[in-house]
């Protein structure tokens, strides 16, 4: 079965050998961005430069669209046939926000709340970025939906990193 990964940073490498991803996502401040993972095809690494915030007057790189136009236009060359592994510094709250978003793209729309519902029972520290489902729920046209699922979810337990998190891409176990 397919599936998204989410991991902290610290732990891409071992996600990388674990699950033999076909893509992979980065969500970092630009300060921090890395090089392409060994093991992965570079097409294959989208690299996105922004920094975790909910008010983009707060940041020099906050979410933006554009940022989410990228999202999902790679995330539309990923087959499923493998993992695709999406990680932050964290693994709490861009990687999660990207997380979500697309599965929100692959699921269709009407599935918000059961996608926000599953990430909180399979991610109890997950606390998606909003500022990026704002944007997402824009671009995918959900009339706010996808934001009130996120909203609904709540802060969730607070912790310092989480752990990985599988979210497969079958509605029916996720």
């Amino acid at each position: 079965m397919s599936m998204i990964i989410v991991t902290p940073l610290s732990a891409l490498k071992a996600g990388i050998r674990r699950y033999q991803p076909s893509h992979v996502i980065t969500l970092l401040s630009p300060e921090h961005m890395i090089d392409t993972p060994a093991g992965v095809v570079p097409d294959h690494h989208l690299r996105i430069a922004v920094n975790d915030v909910s008010d983009p007057a707060t940041a020099e790189m906050p979410p933006g669209p554009d940022h989410v136009a990228a999202l999902l236009s790679f995330a539309g060359s990923w087959d499923a046939e493998k993992p695709l592994l999406v990680h932050c510094w964290a693994g709490i709250s861009r990687s999660m926000a990207a997380a979500f978003i697309l599965l929100n793209q692959r699921l269709g729309a009407g599935h918000e709340t059961t996608i926000a519902k599953a990430m909180r029972r399979r991610a109890p520290h997950a606390y998606p970025n909003l500022l990026l489902v704002r944007y997402a729920d824009l671009h995918l046209g959900r009339d706010g939906a996808m934001v009130r699922a996120i909203e609904g979810m709540g802060r969730g337990l607070v912790v310092a990193e989480g752990e990985c998190v599988e979210l497969p891409l079958d509605l029916d176990v996720l």
